[in-house]
């Protein structure tokens, strides 16, 4: 088993607790030791209550679904859509890896790159144990900041959760990982782009990968051409890939990466320039919805100059000046012809 990071094995609470939401809250002193007892046999966590280091406050912000999410100084965008951050985890990312499907198997194998908050994952438990309440999941989250998925567990953020699924992203939070008798989950924390390489080098294979990084033009670093080459290499065969990104650079860099692509349609009203919901990348591409001829266009734009990062370790500064002089010295057709052509405002 890939391990990357200290971890404590986790016992769930009962799920017949009255409480509907489980009122853990992270806050300092998660390494004193009565904490990790109550970790290991499932007994309610006494954390202490004082304020969070200023550095690492994430303040709750509604969504029109009813869930909440975050907003991110340091990349300055959200962590979800404002339409439903829950919404956003079964639609974009549970959906179109067909998890409804494979929850019938007897073990499925999940990828979280940018584990965040934990709906992605969350929704994903959700939907496997409804199914096939038996179903052993092995999963593995990769998230650089570890205040975010500790600020999501306190109410109420967790609360849109049932009390199973509460007590998964509680134990991630909390210790970076969660064994129970259907499901083996790590949470490593740090650089994706190092992560990735252990994972890779472990033969880990997914059945389905949620690559939900902040976009292209903030956090270019997990969009290069070589870490998406890792990341595929950790998919199954008949895995999918599901990223809300509809960048060309994002769908052209999938390409290489050796997927082939579809699209996510867009909802039933949208504005001209919300043509996708995002993107969806498998080795076989009978299983995916095609590209429209827009959006085949699209990759033939000077938009569709991939991000690239050849030692797996230059800044996003770095990576964005090297992305700026390629498109310069491209020869593909401009963007704002494609745009023009399509009447895309």
């Amino acid at each position: 088993m890939f391990e990357c990071d200290r971890s404590l094995t986790f016992t769930a609470p009962h799920r017949d607790d009255p409480s509907h939401c489980i009122p853990f809250v992270t806050y300092p002193g998660l390494d004193d030791p009565s904490i990790a007892n109550s970790v290991v046999i499932g007994l309610p966590i006494v954390i202490d209550h004082s304020p969070l280091p200023t550095d690492a406050v994430w303040t709750p912000q509604p969504t029109d679904d009813g869930s909440f999410t975050f907003f991110s100084e340091a990349f300055s965008e959200s962590f979800h859509s404002r339409q439903g951050a829950r919404a956003e985890a079964f639609l974009k990312f549970v959906q179109t890896t067909d998890l409804s499907q494979k929850a019938h198997r007897d073990r499925l194998r999940l990828l979280d790159v940018c584990y965040g908050l934990g709906y992605n994952t969350a929704a994903a438990l959700e939907t496997i144990w409804a199914i096939n309440p038996q179903c052993q999941v092995e999963l593995y989250g990769l998230e650089l900041d570890a205040t975010v998925p500790q600020a999501a567990i306190a109410p109420p953020l967790i609360c849109v959760w049932d009390q199973r699924i509460q007590a998964v992203l509680q134990a991630m939070a909390l210790t970076h990982q969660c064994t129970t008798p259907p499901l083996s989950a790590t949470l490593c924390i740090g650089d994706a782009r190092q992560h990735i390489q252990s994972l890779v080098q472990s033969g880990f294979q997914a059945d389905a990968i949620f690559f939900d990084p902040f976009s292209p033009r903030r956090c270019p670093q997990l969009w290069t051409v070589e870490f998406l080459t890792l990341v595929v290499r950790c998919l199954a065969p008949d895995g999918k890939l599901a990223t809300y990104s509809r960048a060309a650079s994002v769908r052209s860099a999938m390409q290489l990466a050796g997927l082939s692509i579809g699209t996510i349609p867009p909802l039933t009203d949208h504005l001209s320039h919300e043509w996708a919901q995002g993107t969806v990348g498998a080795f076989d591409a009978r299983s995916l919805l095609p590209l429209s001829p827009m959006e085949q266009e699209h990759l033939q734009t000077r938009a569709a100059v991939p991000y690239r990062d050849p030692t797996l370790g230059d800044s996003a500064a770095t990576i964005l000046e090297r992305h700026q002089q390629e498109q310069a010295g491209s020869t593909l057709e401009s963007t704002s012809s494609w745009r023009r052509r399509w009447n895309i405002h």
